[in-house]
Order: C-alpha cells, then sequence, then structure tokens
C-alpha cells in the first residue's frame, strides 16, 4: 500500500513585496494578501495556516498574529476543517496571561481549530527590543513562562482566562535548546532550518519526551518547497527570498522581496552570497513528481508527520499557482 499523504500546512510571513521599477511597498497589500491566501488554502484543502509575528521589520508587516488569525477566522468558511494558528508567538514580547486571552477569543471564534505556536526571539534588532521590553531570549525564562502560559490556558493558574473555552493545542517552534524544553514540558515541535541536517537532534527530543498529557511527541518540518516545470525555475523565483533572509543577516533589514530579475547578487559581500547559495540549496523544489519525492525523503528522515510550508515568491499569482501545485503533488 503506498504511504499515506502527509500532512500539508503554509505558515504565511506576511511579507511585502517591491514593485516593479522601484517605489515603497505597499504593507497594507501584503496583509490583505495573507488572508486572501488562507482563503484558498481553505479550498485546497490543507491542514492548516499559520502566520509568523514580526516586529519593526522592514519588507515583513505581521507584528500581530492574533489579530490578523481574527481576521482570517472571519474570512473562512465556519464549516472549514482548515485549523489556522500562529508560528509562532514570541513569548518574550507579551505576557503568558495575555496571549491566554488572545487564543481564547480565537478559539471562541473558531471552536476547536485554533493552533498555539510559540517561540522565544526577543526582537530582530536591538532598538526593537527595547521597544519591546523583551526580557531576552533565555532559555529559563522561556521555560518559566511557556510552563506559566500552559497553566493558564488549562485552568491550573491562580487567575481564570476568559472566555473560557478549551485551550489549543500549543507546539513550540523549536531550533537547539528548544527542542529540550517542548520535551520537558511535553509538547510537539516544529523544526527547521540546521535541525533538518542533524536527525539525532529530533532523536534525542523524542527519547526525552515527558507525556504530560499533550499528546505524544510530534515533529513537523518547516521547509521552503516550490513547485515548477523544473528545477532551475523554482530556484529562480525563490532566489529574492533567499537575498533577504542573507542581506537580514549581516544588515539587520528584511527587505521587502524584489522581482526575481531585480536581485543584485554582484552588489551582495562573500559571507551574503555564501548565505544565499546555502538557503537555495536546502530547499526542496522541482516539478511535481521530484517534489513528492524529496519531501517524503525529508519527513521519513526526521520521522514527522507533518510539513510547512514558509515559501514566498514576488508574483501573488505565482504564489497561488505554487500552493495548488503543490498541494496536488502532495494530496492529489
Amino acid at each position: 500500500m503506498p504511504a499515506p499523504a502527509p500532512a500539508l500546512s503554509l505558515l504565511d510571513r506576511t511579507r511585502a513585496t517591491a514593485p516593479p521599477g522601484g517605489g515603497a511597498a505597499d504593507d497594507a497589500a501584503a496583509v490583505r494578501a495573507t488572508v486572501e491566501r488562507a482563503v484558498r488554502a481553505q479550498a485546497l484543502g490543507l491542514h492548516r495556516f499559520w502566520v509568523a509575528e514580526h516586529h519593526a521589520v522592514p519588507g515583513v508587516v505581521g507584528p500581530a498574529p492574533a489579530v490578523l488569525l481574527g481576521a482570517i477566522a472571519a474570512a473562512l468558511d465556519p464549516s472549514s476543517a482548515l485549523r489556522i494558528g500562529s508560528g509562532g508567538v514570541m513569548l518574550p514580547n507579551h505576557t503568558p496571561l495575555v496571549v491566554a486571552e488572545q487564543f481564547a477569543v480565537l478559539q471562541a471564534l473558531r471552536p476547536g481549530r485554533v493552533d498555539l505556536g510559540v517561540g522565544r526571539s526577543a526582537g530582530f534588532t536591538a532598538p526593537v527590543r527595547a521597544a519591546l521590553r523583551a526580557p531576552g531570549d533565555d532559555e529559563e525564562e522561556f521555560t518559566a513562562r511557556l510552563s506559566e502560559l500552559l497553566d493558564l490556558l488549562h485552568g491550573r493558574a491562580a487567575v481564570t482566562v476568559r472566555p473560557r473555552v478549551p485551550a489549543p493545542p500549543v507546539a513550540v517552534l523549536a531550533t537547539g535548546s528548544g527542542l529540550a524544553v517542548a520535551a520537558h514540558l511535553g509538547l510537539p515541535v516544529v523544526v527547521g532550518g540546521p535541525v533538518l541536517e542533524d536527525p539525532a537532534r529530533v532523536a534525542r527530543y523524542r527519547e526525552r519526551f515527558v507525556e504530560r498529557g499533550h499528546g505524544g511527541p510530534r515533529v513537523t518540518v518547516l521547509a521552503d518547497v516550490l513547485v515548477a516545470d523544473d528545477e532551475a525555475t523554482a530556484r529562480r523565483e525563490l532566489l529574492p527570498q533567499a537575498w533577504s533572509l542573507a542581506v537580514s543577516r549581516t544588515r539587520g533589514v528584511f527587505p521587502a522581496l524584489p522581482a526575481p530579475g531585480d536581485v543584485r547578487l554582484d552588489e551582495l559581500n562573500a559571507r551574503e552570497r555564501r548565505t544565499v547559495e546555502q538557503v537555495l540549496a536546502q530547499d526542496v523544489v522541482g516539478t511535481e513528481a521530484q517534489v513528492r519525492r524529496r519531501v517524503g525523503e525529508l519527513l521519513g528522515r526526521l520521522g514527522a508527520e507533518e510539513l510547512l510550508v514558509a515559501t514566498t515568491v514576488h508574483d501573488p499569482d505565482l504564489q497561488a499557482e505554487s500552493d495548488a501545485r503543490l498541494a496536488d503533488a502532495l494530496l492529489g
């Protein structure tokens, strides 16, 4: 018998795109595009649609996951099975009570279809961290805040979260020590980046997992995946995303995504060019058949049950086509 299809989900980072010929990116259009993409994900039969949290980052305009998820919930068919959630709420930036209350409201709006993914990033730059009054991304502090959040969601705290609704499932966006925190608290993980090349770290998560009533160990893979007519075309369309990431690591900004033809690799320094090459090498790209095979290999290597796709391309029509082709490749 063929292997069952993996659960297929999207993480939308609400990326602004640079208009042709220069000019300012339309941030408001990027927010609306995220809501529209969630409606398309519903029609494609995807499992989850998650949004991210980034503060004061040029080119990334999703600072308030709970607010954006409220708009998405209102746009979806109430009977739809699509889950919505955060990928993720950054706990250093918030008090656990406020996060618990926000996601309780979302649960009331979309009962049983809300996920709370959390992370520990404390802001992209020093001025942003100062503006957020964030205490930092210390592992011990993150563990304490996450434990408090779980107590609030499950009615074990000194105060009662309202509206009183069932707790949404919680997952940890985990790299490095985040895997250990998730294992200690008995929570599922979302893994990406270097962890995808190190199955031993995921194996240790499972070995150290402590059952605390949230279900057994569960792994979701976060990756950039693009279906196209051939690999070269796919990598060309993903070049702006790789370029933006490379620039962010050295210059402290995520620029709005340019069109592929507007990316000037010759203006990058050697470190930035290496980052572009590394990012593109990690992408899962190709025809439907190639992507189906490579996704199966990736999930199998890590024992993962779900693929969370974080791909963003400049052309909105191509983005919609890519999502549809990926759904057809993996779910059709």
